[in-house]
């Protein structure tokens, strides 16, 4: 067998390993899983494909391709957890191939499989797969889409054929439009400009190779978009625009953050591939790779991303996740030659990932002992009555579930110990451990946490699901009544009115109502309205 396809089918089986099991053990996060997984589920219920529905109304904020996944999977799987998470189950695997394919044409086997297993063995870069959030696709067709631009580069210096990589390039822009939005023509042409005023415009494109390149890039959302605007008129591409404007110039609430946000949430998240891409910093690990094309455009991609995210005002951990292609690119690069010149690394790369492994080690270690005394956390929360009662939920906690504070001391001890004996071996040591140190997490911790959050609010959504009763969450925004209340129709053409739940004599349905404990109804005003019980900050009511 040859190495490219022992390293084809080892990923394979590391990335279904890793990827798949153990998608549904907990429940979908409030927004952005259940969101998504909701307009899956809506577009079965009401037989229609072609257009976005939240709460069987018209919903402008995404396109639909994720959807369309989520669509596939629960129609294999049932409308579950599982089926929402397992379209980005697939990115992943299909990523690793993909990094490690571009990676094989980029430089060499060896550095396929490097770029491959650093990206697989990096805290966030891992855990996205395991979510039901849109990015990992989106992600997946910018940075495609940026590789092919980069083979057009490549192949037109020697005199190959630069139709196909064009076109390609654009086909994948496209989908990512078609993913999540224009933000995906922001990365793509903000990188590519960046990189030509950088390289004098060498090797710019054709007018004709830029019009094949829009052209394809318009290809799939303009058909899309098309059908849309023909079959319900400009209303969706107009408000989405207005969405996309609003989104770039205010914050949401909750989502504010400091300017730095993005460089410390890659510094901690892409541990351990973070500290690994301050390698090519020194000349050694940069081999004959610092003039190149492709290094070139992934350390701009780095800083588009930081700047842009940086200056949008919602700071939201998952912005962001678009740099991970370039970090493990660049730890990559830094990894290969460090092997291939068997360098020590510096001291200042030992010392930042024992820091940032340590600061791991401690929150882990820390965790089981404050799910046992979760009264120390009462006095740091106390302005926040909503976060006070939420702890009183009932959560058994273990020791074993310091278990990944184990893995991971036991990671960094390999690390240090066998460098200078096994440089392979102990890097390898370090990206395995950081895969079983994230798994245990979900494994062991993710459900107790969870516990605190919002399980209350989604266990009573389930146990009224099959009622023939509204369920209204007042006051904050939930996708929880509608995915685990399973709402089937849009009801009432006022039934989204809180006023007329709360006081129509006209209400056709009994209605649960859900509020967090510091919004609490007042029900001397709404005297048809009883108190059902309190539990973990949420406050139920009925209305018959």
């Amino acid at each position: 067998m040859s190495t490219e396809n022992r390293n084809f089918y080892l990923l394979i089986l590391l990335g279904c390993i890793s990827y798949l099991p153990f998608l549904g053990g907990v429940y979908l996060f409030d927004w952005d899983e259940i969101n998504f997984a909701e307009i899956a589920r809506e577009m079965i219920v009401l037989d229609d494909y072609l257009r976005v529905h939240i709460n069987f109304e018209p919903f402008w904020e995404k396109p639909p391709l994720f959807c369309w996944l989520q669509v596939v999977s629960m129609k294999l799987f049932g409308v579950n957890e599982y089926a929402a998470r397992f379209p980005n189950a697939i990115a992943g695997i299909l990523t690793l191939l993909t990094l490690n394919k571009f990676g094989t044409y980029y430089k060499d086997a060896k550095f396929g499989l490097i770029w491959a297993l650093v990206y697989w063995g990096s805290i966030l870069p891992f855990l996205y797969f395991k979510s039901g959030i849109i990015d990992p696709w989106f992600n997946f067709f910018i940075f495609s889409g940026l590789f092919y631009f980069y083979k057009y580069l490549r192949e037109s210096l020697v005199g190959g054929n630069s139709f196909k990589p064009l076109l390609a390039s654009g086909l994948l822009l496209g989908l990512a439009v078609l993913t999540k939005g224009p933000v995906a023509f922001l990365l793509y042409g903000l990188t590519l400009l960046v990189y030509y005023i950088s390289t004098g415009f060498k090797q710019f494109p054709s007018i004709a190779q830029l019009f094949l390149l829009l052209c394809s890039s318009l290809f799939f959302g303009g058909l899309w978009l098309g059908i849309e605007t023909f079959q319900n008129g400009t209303w969706f591409i107009s408000t989405f625009i207005e969405y996309q404007i609003r989104l770039l110039t205010t914050h949401d609430a909750g989502h504010q953050g400091f300017p730095g946000y993005h460089v410390v949430v890659l510094l901690l998240g892409c541990f351990p591939a973070s500290l690994f891409a301050f390698l090519p910093a020194w000349k050694r690990f940069r081999g004959d790779v610092s003039s190149d094309s492709l290094f070139r455009i992934m350390f701009i991609l780095l800083l588009v991303v930081l700047v842009v995210f940086s200056l949008v005002q919602s700071k939201i951990v998952h912005y962001s996740s678009m740099a991970y292609f370039p970090v493990t690119f660049l730890a990559a690069v830094g990894i290969y030659q460090l092997l291939k010149k068997e360098f020590d690394i510096p001291n200042v790369s030992k010392v930042g990932i024992y820091i940032l492994g340590g600061l791991f080690v401690l929150v882990t270690a820390a965790l089981p002992y404050i799910g046992m005394h979760i009264d120390l956390l009462l006095p740091l929360l106390e302005k926040d009555p909503f976060a006070v009662a939420s702890l009183s939920a009932e959560v058994d906690w273990s020791w074993l579930q310091g278990l990944p504070a184990l893995i991971l001391i036991v990671t960094l001890i390999l690390f240090g110990f066998s460098f200078k004996q096994n440089t392979q071996g102990s890097i390898s040591a370090l990206f395995i451990g950081t895969v079983l140190f994230v798994n245990s997490i979900l494994f062991l911790n993710l459900n107790s946490i969870e516990a605190y959050s919002q399980r209350a609010l989604i266990e009573f959504c389930k146990d009224h699901a099959d009622e023939d009763a509204y369920i209204k969450f007042i006051g904050t925004k939930s996708f929880a009544p509608l995915f685990y209340g399973k709402k089937m129709s849009a009801g009432h053409k006022d039934s989204n009115n809180k006023d007329w739940l709360l006081t129509s004599p006209e209400l056709d349905k009994p209605t649960y109502f859900i509020v967090k404990i510091h919004k609490e109804l007042d029900l001397n005003t709404y005297d048809q309205v009883v108190e059902l019980y309190r539990k973990n900050g949420f406050v139920f009511y009925k209305r018959m």
